[in-house]
């Protein structure tokens, strides 16, 4: 027996038409792309909004880290603390040593 080509399933010939869309379908396509735009520009906006905060709290956090020579109070000996003037707090600022008090005992040795 001879082999015989594979039977093929023959489609319809006939000529297909185009059919324009319905105004249901232009305005289906219209409402699909106006969602995928307004969802576009949201997320483009959370995205600037949150790069925003990244780089408002980085500032923060070097200002804080490393504060400017001009706001660092210099430690000098006339340092306003108002405690440390009415005698609250001790003074963060060295003072000269008092000369130690002896008691009424024997002096010490030379």
């Amino acid at each position: 027996m001879a082999t015989q080509p594979p039977h093929r399933v023959l489609e319809s010939l006939a000529p297909q038409h185009y059919l324009p869309p319905s105004a249901r379908d232009l305005r289906a396509q219209a409402v699909q792309r106006l969602q995928a735009g307004l969802f576009g520009l949201s997320a483009i906006v959370l995205i600037v909004g949150l790069a925003n905060i990244i780089n408002d709290r980085a500032k923060l956090a070097d200002v804080g880290v490393r504060p400017s020579p001009s706001a660092v109070p210099s430690a000098s000996p006339t340092a306003n603390d108002p405690l440390a003037d009415i005698g609250v707090v001790p003074s963060a600022v060295p003072s000269e040593t008092p000369a130690p008090v002896h008691s009424g005992g024997p002096a010490p040795a030379h």
